[in-house]
């Protein structure tokens, strides 16, 4: 099954024209829950985002005749684009009561909602503070399972927790993309089981090498245009060792 190798908004613009720029532009929204008493560990938000972009990837309602179908097709066909915001107390009691999924970690709230155009953002979250969104990890994360699926952080740049949940989302959607229907369904069934961990330096390169989903930011926040972000290792995805 062939998939593009990165999401559009996850590539640098070109010199020509891209048809995709042609058609109206929908964003993804995510809404993390951050009270100032407990807010989510920095990992376990990473990977609720990936899931919940899975979630809804794979939700009944984002096919075929489904409600979010022709807002997915909308989002998919134009640049893909993530945005996550943050909300708290009464602020996220609003974001709940729209149309979405929310994703519950160890930790961390997420919550997705269908694409919507680009300057159609709904009040209620319009108005949610989308920068500098910061978290951190109270222990070191677990070394990853090697037997599931694996974002891997660029060991190289800074991200605020906000882009690097939008980045994880990315790379959750180009595994998704690149798998059979068979694989796919395994991966549902499952609770789309990842994890999001950064790349040991002596590692990077050999991931970005391996054929694998890789994401390039297109450069809109934080990080220069190209850079790569993230690599999608899922088990279904590797390459047999020559």
């Amino acid at each position: 099954m062939s998939h593009d190798p990165a999401p559009a908004s996850a590539r640098p613009p070109s010199s020509g024209s891209d048809p995709r720029d042609e058609t109206p532009q929908y964003v993804l929204p995510l809404v993390v829950r951050i009270e100032r008493s407990a807010p989510p560990a920095r990992t376990d938000a990473l990977q609720t985002a990936a899931r919940a972009v899975l979630v809804l990837l794979g939700d009944e309602r984002a096919h075929g005749d489904g409600e979010w179908a022709e807002a997915v097709r909308n989002w998919e066909d134009a640049r893909i684009r993530k945005v996550v915001r943050r909300a708290r107390g009464a602020e996220w009691r609003r974001a709940e009561a729209l149309p979405g999924i929310t994703l519950t970690g160890k930790s961390a709230e997420v919550r997705v909602f269908p694409p919507i155009p680009l300057d159609g953002w709904p009040k209620d979250l319009a108005k949610l503070q989308v920068s500098g969104t910061e978290l951190d990890d109270p222990e070191p994360p677990v070394a990853a399972d090697p037997a599931q699926p694996v974002l891997w952080l660029n060991p190289d740049l800074e991200m605020s927790a906000g882009k690097a949940m939008a980045q994880a989302g990315h790379g959750a959607q180009l595994a998704w993309w690149a798998l059979s229907d068979a694989e796919r369904a395994v991966w549902r069934d499952a609770g789309f089981p990842l994890a999001v961990r950064t790349a040991d330096p002596a590692d990077w390169a050999r991931l970005t090498t391996a054929g694998l989903p890789l994401v390039r930011d297109a450069g809109f926040t934080e990080i220069a245009p190209g850079s790569c972000t993230v690599v999608a290792d899922h088990p279904a995805l590797r390459r047999p060792a020559s």
